[in-house]
């Protein structure tokens, strides 16, 4: 018999591994590209930044190379030296890794023939050029990295910066690599909360979609209901309510009443789920386009002047599309009571001979709207989900003259669908 396996205990990662991959990467790995592009925010001096940075570049340069050759260098000398200290410069805004690099050579390597009376032998532009590198690395790079960078920094400080003058420099690096560091966390803070505050609008969109699907399904459901349960009654009593029935004729209306309630119990089956458990059942009957005036009426009492444009005939148009333009009417003027106080409302119903017209209006507010939360208010999403599912249409929009228009189309026989 072989012996059973034994499970071996996952190896930890040892803690020196991580810095040694931020030694290697600061040394030889691969940069710290910026997210967007610089001065994206400026498109107008982004496309005079390039000319104006070549033109500064080649203007210290020349300074450089002038405060090269004052220190008695050969000419080749002088001019190597001059481009080393701008090269990290040309590097600094896409590759500022690289420009770090470079400046360390330059620091390491610019030291010849310095006058004695200085603090330190380079000079002045490689001296600010390198604060500025340093700077932008520090809030570019994450944090084993720039504690590499301030370490590695400190190299040509400490043996080249004379005794005097090492204290105020060594605070000076430290303070831009602090600086840096907190510059970088508070960027990565706003990024991450931006990201979160867009996932949650998202997910509230979401969740809004999702809820005015629901309920309109559970309405659907009760009137679908209603009417199959009549189907099912009337080929149940048609037999006997009707003489001389044949028997064929018998055993139809029983099929008819069969598949009727096979469909409504599929029907409950699916749509059962739904409800909500702590809601109880819903018995009451389902507005239409026969309660409009009713509802116009309580608007009018609240306070809304509204205005109801509908004939007779388009109380007759089937239940789904009375109850969806009940609904899409009721949000209209809920929306121009929050967002148009003291604003005239027209209420418009158009029937056609293949979809109903709903339209709601209204006309500049003379009050200041009520506050809303930001991102609560889902009036719209709503309006448009009643109308798609019914395979009609949906636009919402400002018009002349300050005020808001909704209209829907929502055919009689149309059938809404994802696809």
């Amino acid at each position: 018999m072989t012996a059973p396996a034994r499970s071996l205990p996952l190896m930890e990662e040892h803690p020196v591994r991580p810095w040694w991959q931020a030694l290697r990467r600061t040394v030889s790995g691969p940069d710290f590209p910026p997210v967007r592009p610089p001065l994206e925010r400026w498109p107008r001096l982004a496309s005079w930044a390039r000319p104006v940075g070549l033109l500064a570049v080649v203007g210290l340069f020349a300074a450089t190379l002038a405060a090269e050759t004052d220190r008695r260098l050969p000419t080749v000398v002088a001019i190597l030296f001059a481009g080393l200290t701008v090269a990290p410069l040309l590097a600094l805004p896409r590759r500022p890794l690289l420009a770090w690099r470079l400046t360390i050579v330059a620091l390491l390597t610019c030291t010849f023939n310095a006058p004695p009376s200085q603090a330190w032998p380079w000079n002045p532009v490689l001296v600010l050029g390198s604060l500025l590198v340093l700077a932008v690395v520090a809030a570019r790079v994450d944090r084993p990295v720039l504690v590499w960078v301030g370490l590695i920094t400190m190299v040509p400080v400490v043996a080249l910066v004379r005794p005097s003058h090492l204290v105020g420099v060594v605070l000076l690096v430290l303070t831009l690599l602090v600086l840096g560091d907190l510059v970088r966390g508070n960027r990565l803070s706003r990024r991450a909360l931006a990201a979160q505050t867009e996932l949650s609008e998202r997910e509230k969109e979401r969740r809004a979609v999702l809820e005015e699907r629901t309920r309109i399904a559970r309405e659907l459901h009760d009137v679908v209901a209603h009417h199959m349960s009549m189907i099912a009654v009337q080929a149940e009593s048609a037999p006997y309510r009707l003489a001389d029935v044949p028997e064929p004729a018998r055993a139809e209306f029983a099929a008819i009443a069969g598949s009727a309630r096979d469909a409504l119990t599929d029907m409950r089956r699916l749509l059962g789920v739904l409800r909500s458990e702590s809601v109880g059942p819903q018995t009451a009957p389902q507005p239409g386009l026969a309660d409009l005036p009713v509802m116009v009426d309580a608007a009018r009492r609240a306070g809304l002047a509204v205005t109801l444009d509908a004939p007779a005939p388009a109380a007759a148009a089937p239940a789904p599309v009375g109850l969806a333009a009940y609904r899409i009417v009721q949000e209209g003027l809920a929306n121009a009571a929050r967002h148009a106080a003291g604003a005239a409302v027209r209420v418009t119903v158009r029937p056609g001979p293949r979809a109903l017209t709903v339209r709601v209006e209204n006309t500049a507010g003379t009050g200041s709207p009520r506050a809303v939360e930001r991102g609560a208010g889902h009036g719209l999403t709503g309006m448009r989900e009643r109308a798609l599912a019914l395979g009609g249409t949906f636009t919402a929009g400002p018009i002349g003259g300050g005020g808001y228009a909704v209209v829907a189309e929502l055919p009689y026989d149309g059938e809404g669908g994802d696809g």
